[in-house]
């Protein structure tokens, strides 16, 4: 069965930080951008950060850029999100998604094709 898992989310005080994983069963990530998207209560989802399927391009949100960090590991097919200096309004639900491609030029935040279950980060004290 292919699936995309993400982990990692839960609640924090503002200015800590989580880890977020995004781990790939059933396929491989190698011939995938991949792309972190959150959605908060009554606000459309927004692309948070994508990585280019061999990781030589990522991009942010400016929202969250200086905090936020994209990466990958092709060897254990998991890409993950490192989020530090969290604020309140980075509580979401954060989803990963897996963009087919042979470029490594890919890395952008539309035209995904698959997508995970979404982990709820929350950000409060």
């Amino acid at each position: 069965q292919l699936q995309l898992v993400e982990s990692g989310g839960g609640l924090v005080q503002p200015g800590g930080s989580l880890r977020l994983s995004c781990a790939a069963s059933g396929f491989t990530l190698d011939y995938n951008a991949i792309a972190w998207f959150r959605q908060a209560p009554g606000k459309e989802r927004e692309g948070v950060s994508c990585i280019s399927r061999r990781g030589g391009i990522r991009n942010y949100a400016d929202s969250v850029k200086g905090r936020f960090t994209i990466s990958r590991d092709n060897a254990k097919n998991t890409v993950y999100l490192q989020m530090n200096s969290l604020k309140p309004e980075d509580t979401a639900v954060y989803y990963c998604a897996a963009r087919a491609t042979s470029l490594d030029s890919v890395c952008e935040f539309e035209r995904y094709d698959f997508w995970g279950q979404g982990t709820q980060v929350t950000v409060s004290s």
